[in-house]
Order: C-alpha cells, then sequence, then structure tokens
C-alpha cells in the first residue's frame, strides 16, 4: 500500500486493487496508517482518497540509520579487536 501511494493520491478501490482482500479488510489497514498518521484519507462525498504522509517514515528512517551506523561501528570495532587477539596469538 505504501508504495502504491508513493507515486500518489489513488482512491481506496485504486489501492485496493492489487490486493486479495476485502474492502473491509483494506479499510482497517488503511485506518491503522492513518492513526499512524502515515496515511491521509480525504472523504470526498462517496469517495475516499489516500495520500501518503512521509513525515513519520521520514523520522523512523533517521532512528534505524542512527543505529544502524553506530552498530555497524561497533561490529567493526568487535571484529578489529577479534582480528588482534587472532594475530597476537598465532
Amino acid at each position: 500500500m505504501l508504495a502504491r501511494l508513493s507515486k500518489g493520491e489513488c482512491t481506496v478501490s485504486e489501492l485496493a486493487e492489487p490486493f486479495d482482500m476485502s474492502l473491509p479488510a483494506i479499510s482497517k489497514h488503511l485506518r491503522i496508517l492513518e492513526e499512524a498518521h502515515v496515511v491521509t484519507v480525504i472523504k470526498d462525498g462517496r469517495s475516499h482518497r489516500c495520500r501518503l504522509s512521509p513525515g513519520p517514515l521520514t523520522k523512523a528512517e533517521q532512528w534505524l540509520d542512527f543505529y544502524q551506523r553506530m552498530w555497524e561501528g561497533q561490529l567493526a570495532s568487535l571484529a578489529g579487536f577479534l582480528r588482534s587477539t587472532k594475530e597476537g596469538k598465532g
């Protein structure tokens, strides 16, 4: 769903089209994404249009990037320590 919304706004029916799910199930997923402020649903009469709200995803990406860099650094340090310990024994 998020990949489709990243291409632009669409109706709930358009969003549901590629999935083998009922419209109520799609709506439930959309409600959860809306509660997480990741998706905005605009109601225009009987039509419901969905739009991606990338702000929360950007914050999550920044958080993940921070920890990825930290753990890569920690693991590189551990690898260096293990190499030096192995070389010291040889």
